[in-house]
């Protein structure tokens, strides 16, 4: 095995790769089915190596979600900075989301069937994805339980179109323009 694995310049780029690696084994296997040891195989290291960067399977899905929150993030804030409306804004975001996952297969395997469970207690327990959900609307009359309580259950309606699609993507736009829109409008306004 190679000695790169340990330099500290590397460890970032060893992270990603690992995390490459878990991402094409959620894919192909499902999520719950992968464990450490098929982690480290597929990157490449030792199990020794893996535990060094993530301390347990967990930490490896909690990881790479994040990491893919993140990016998905950075491309809706950029699709909808421009819409005024927070209602209007809110539902765009969610729908380009839902795109977003839905049109990157190492993502949309977290929502087979058995599979959404695990993703939903990853959006519901994580800070990052709350606070990014958050970071959809920048009220300035609600409160910051009010706020975090929003970016929870907007997360948690993202959550369960992914698991549970509409008939298409019109059905979507309507139920979030009909139930969605309307409460966040109200909350801003």
């Amino acid at each position: 095995m190679s000695r790169d694995w340990l330099s500290d310049d590397r460890a970032d780029l060893a992270a990603e790769r690992i995390l490459d690696a878990a991402a094409a084994l959620f894919a192909e296997h499902g999520v719950t089915a992968v464990g450490m040891g098929d982690i480290a195989k597929a990157a490449g290291c030792s199990r020794a190596t893996l535990y060094r960067y993530f301390e347990n399977r967990q930490a490896v899905r909690l990881a790479f979600v994040h990491r893919e929150t993140r990016r998905i993030a950075a491309h809706v804030v950029h699709q909808v900075r421009e819409i005024a409306d927070p209602g209007e804004r809110i539902v765009a975001a969610m729908l380009a989301a839902v795109h977003e996952v839905r049109a990157e297969p190492l993502l949309i395997a977290w929502f087979r069937p058995g599979e959404a469970g695990a993703a939903g207690r990853i959006s519901q327990d994580s800070e990052v994805i709350e606070s990014i959900a958050a970071g959809l609307f920048t009220p300035t009359d609600l409160t910051d339980p009010e706020r975090s309580r929003l970016a929870r259950w907007l997360t948690r309606i993202i959550v369960s179109l992914l698991s549970a699609p509409g008939r298409d993507d019109a059905e979507e736009r309507s139920m979030l323009d009909e139930f969605v829109a309307p409460i966040i409008s109200r909350a801003f306004a």
